[in-house]
C-alpha cells in the first residue's frame, strides 16, 4: 500500500490559517434501552491526567446524545500505553470498539491492511474536508482512501526558561554554533542546558529529526524512510554525529537516557534545566494550568530549532504533524451512527480544544474569534508561516522499522552505536521491509 507524502505544504498551512492515569480504565456511559443504538467509544483521557480533554469529550458525546435520540455512546478511557496494547488486542480478535483513537500513517496501516479501519471519504465529502487545516487530512490517507480524522495539529518548538537564559547571559540561538555556544555556556555554569527523559525514546528522535532537517533539508529523512532514498545519506549520518557531540557536552540532564519522559520534563519544570524540545501540547503548561506557579511560566518562551549554516534545511520548518485522530471499525454493526458521532465529535472538539484544553486543533481556528495566550498566537502564527511540516518519524515508519529505529536512537545517546552503523542498520531494517 502506498502512504501519501508525510511533509505538508506551507502555502496551505498558511492559507487556512489566515482565517484567524487510569490503572484500570474508566466507564462513563449511560444504559442503553432496549431499542436503542449503541456506538462504542474507546478513548485515552483519563480524568486524571488529561481532564480538560476528558471534559470536553463527556460534553461533546452528552450533547450528540441529546440531539441524537436512540442512540447512546458508552465509553472506555484507558491512559495512552493502556490504550495502545488494550487496541493491539482487541484487533487481533476482531473486536475493536465502533470509535476509537488512532495516531497517522505507518501506525494506521496495518489496521487498514487486516480491513479493521472504515473509509472515511464519505464523512469528509459531506463538508467536513474545508474545515482542516490544508495537508493534515493526508496523514491518514492511504491508497487515496482516508481512514482517520485528526483532532490535534501539533509542533515542537524549543522551551526555554528566560530567568535562566538572562541570568547567564545567553541570547536566543538563530544558528546551531550559537546553539552550541548556549550549551556550552550553561553547562560551565553547571545549569544543564537541555532537559530530556530519552527512555520513551521518541523524545530523542526529535533531536535527531531536527537536525537531519537542517543538515540535509525538509525531505532527507522522509524520502529515506519512504525508500526514495538511501537512509545512509551524509545529512542523516551528520545528524547523529551531532547528537553524540551534544551527548559529549553534556547538553543533557544527568541520568537522562534512563528517564521516562515526564521524570526528564521536571527537570525543565522545576527551573533546573534551560530548554526543553516537545510538542506544542504543552503549552497549557507554559500559561493556563493553574497547577504551574504563575512566576514560572511567565519566564517560558519558545523558538524555532537553529538552522545550520550552508545546511539544506532552514528555520521555518517544523517537526510535526497531525496528532491523534478518530477511527470508525470497518466491522461495527452502528457503523452509520459511529461515522454521524466522529463528525459531530471532531467539528465539536475544534470548536473547544483550544480555548477549553489548550489543544491546538486540526481544524482551521480563526484567532480573531477566540480569545487565546499570547503564545498560543505566537504559535499559530509561526504555523503560518510554515515552509515545511515533517510527520514525526517513528509515526511515518511501520512498526517494526518505528521499533528499529526508536532502540537505535536510545544506543545512539548512550554511545552504543557509530553514527555510521545507526544509518546502516536503519537502512537495513528499511530495506528488509
Amino acid at each position: 500500500m502506498k502512504k501519501k507524502a508525510l511533509t505538508f505544504s506551507a502555502a496551505a498551512l498558511s492559507a487556512a490559517l489566515i482565517m484567524g492515569g487510569c490503572s484500570s480504565g474508566e466507564e462513563t456511559s449511560g444504559t442503553a434501552g432496549d431499542s436503542e443504538k449503541v456506538v462504542k467509544f474507546m478513548h485515552l483521557w483519563p480524568t486524571g491526567s488529561s481532564k480538560q480533554h476528558n471534559m470536553i469529550a463527556a460534553d461533546i458525546i452528552a450533547e450528540y446524545e441529546e440531539n441524537n435520540p436512540g442512540v447512546t455512546v458508552e465509553t472506555e478511557v484507558l491512559e495512552n500505553e493502556q490504550y495502545k496494547n488494550k487496541i493491539k488486542v482487541l484487533s487481533s480478535s476482531n473486536d475493536l470498539p465502533d470509535v476509537g483513537v488512532t495516531w497517522a500513517a505507518g501506525y494506521l496501516q496495518p489496521f487498514v491492511e487486516g480491513e479493521l479501519f472504515a473509509p472515511l471519504d464519505d464523512v469528509l465529502d459531506d463538508g467536513l474536508q474545508d474545515q482542516f487545516v490544508a495537508g493534515t487530512t493526508e496523514a491518514y490517507a492511504i491508497d487515496d482512501q482516508t481512514y482517520g480524522l485528526p483532532l490535534e495539529l501539533n509542533i515542537a518548538p524549543i522551551y526555554y526558561n528566560k530567568a535562566i537564559f538572562e541570568e547567564h547571559g545567553v541570547e536566543v540561538p538563530e544558528t546551531y554554533e550559537e546553539f552550541k555556544e548556549v550549551v556550552e555556556t550553561l553547562e560551565a555554569a553547571g545549569v544543564p542546558p537541555i532537559a530530556l527523559g530519552n527512555k520513551d525514546r521518541w523524545t530523542g528522535s526529535l533531536w535527531y529529526m531536527y537536525l537531519a532537517d537542517r543538515f540535509g533539508g525538509p525531505e532527507v529523512l522522509t524520502k529515506a524512510i519512504n525508500r526514495e532514498e538511501s537512509f545512509e545519506d551524509p545529512a542523516l549520518e551528520k545528524a547523529a554525529e551531532e547528537i553524540q557531540w551534544l551527548v559529549d557536552a553534556n547538553a543533557f540532564n544527568k541520568g537522562f537516557n534512563g528517564l521516562s519522559n515526564e521524570e526528564g520534563k521536571s527537570e525543565f519544570m522545576n527551573g533546573n534545566a534551560a530548554m526543553y524540545l516537545m510538542g506544542t501540547w504543552e503549552l497549557p503548561n507554559y500559561t493556563t494550568n493553574e497547577d504551574v506557579p504563575q512566576e514560572f511560566r511567565d519566564s517560558i518562551g519558545f523558538f524555532k530549532f537553529p538552522e545550520v549554516e550552508d545546511g539544506a534545511g532552514d528555520i521555518d520548518s517544523w517537526v510535526g504533524g497531525p496528532g491523534v485522530g478518530l477511527f470508525v471499525s470497518e466491522n461495527s454493526e452502528v457503523k452509520d451512527e459511529a461515522k454521524e458521532f466522529v463528525k459531530f465529535f471532531v467539528e465539536k472538539w475544534g470548536e473547544r480544544s483550544v480555548t477549553d484544553a489548550g489543544v491546538i486543533p486540526a481544524t482551521v481556528v480563526d484567532t480573531g474569534a477566540v480569545d487565546l495566550p499570547e503564545m498560543y498566537i505566537d504559535v499559530l502564527d509561526e504555523l503560518g508561516n510554515a515552509s515545511n511540516l515533517t510527520l514525526f518519524a517513528d509515526v511515518q515508519m511501520s512498526a517494526n522499522v518505528a521499533e528499529t529505529h526508536l532502540n537505535l536512537i536510545q544506543s545512539l545517546y548512550g554511545n552504543e552505536v557509530t553514527p555510521a552503523d545507526f544509518v546502516k542498520q536503519h537502512e537495513e531494517a528499511l530495506a528488509a521491509e
